[in-house]
């Protein structure tokens, strides 16, 4: 299941996925909830050697769509603004088997804070979901995992990949990292949810 990516993928990832891509892979936490989540240094291999050691494609955390552009490099996931909750992400998923997983949107370069509007767009635009399940499909491919497990972040995104992937993929949901839960209780639930994952 944890087999590490190579240099040579990861560059692959960062230049052709990597404005709306990252890694379950953050700085660690000051003394604030929010402190260093978007340090994006820990995605310098040079800077931190084991970077690639700890980054693999078994399971594939999917968000929605961003709401907003992404203007750096593996930024995605990594937002540092008062109202983000990226945090409660690392909260989650430190010190778990789940640390250096792969993050992504199901929906790509889509950008809306509302998720119902996304909903009703694909809905008014089935074609644009089909066009964007073949660039995960892609990314699925230049990831090189084996049958990945995919945790959707949310109902929205649950929907979408089961009404796609199901047949594919293993496929998980989790709750939003956006709920109204204390970084904690998040942790706690998602973690219960994947004690399930083999």
């Amino acid at each position: 299941m944890h087999s590490m990516i190579s240099l040579e993928r990861f560059q692959l990832i960062r230049e052709r996925h990597g404005h709306y891509a990252s890694w379950a892979v953050w700085a660690v936490q000051g003394k604030k909830p929010k402190d260093s989540i978007a340090d994006l240094n820990v995605f310098d291999p040079q800077m931190n050697p084991e970077l690639l050691q700890t980054l693999f494609g078994g399971f594939v955390f999917l968000g929605l769509n961003i709401s907003r552009r992404v203007e750096r490099v593996f930024g995605n996931f990594h937002d540092a603004r008062p109202i983000a909750t990226d945090y409660k992400i690392r909260a989650a998923i430190y010190g778990t088997r789940f640390w250096g997983s792969y993050l992504t949107d199901i929906i790509k370069d889509f950008e809306q804070k509302v998720s119902d509007k996304v909903m009703s767009y694909l809905k008014a635009n089935p074609s644009f979901e089909q066009h964007n399940i073949a660039l995960l499909r892609q990314e699925l491919s230049d990831l090189g995992a084996e049958q990945p497990v995919l945790i959707a972040f949310g109902k929205d995104a649950e929907k979408i990949a089961r009404r796609n992937l199901a047949n594919e993929f293993e496929i998980v949901g989790i709750p939003h990292y956006a709920k109204y839960l204390s970084a904690e209780a998040y942790r706690t639930e998602v973690n219960e949810i994947l004690a399930v994952l083999p």
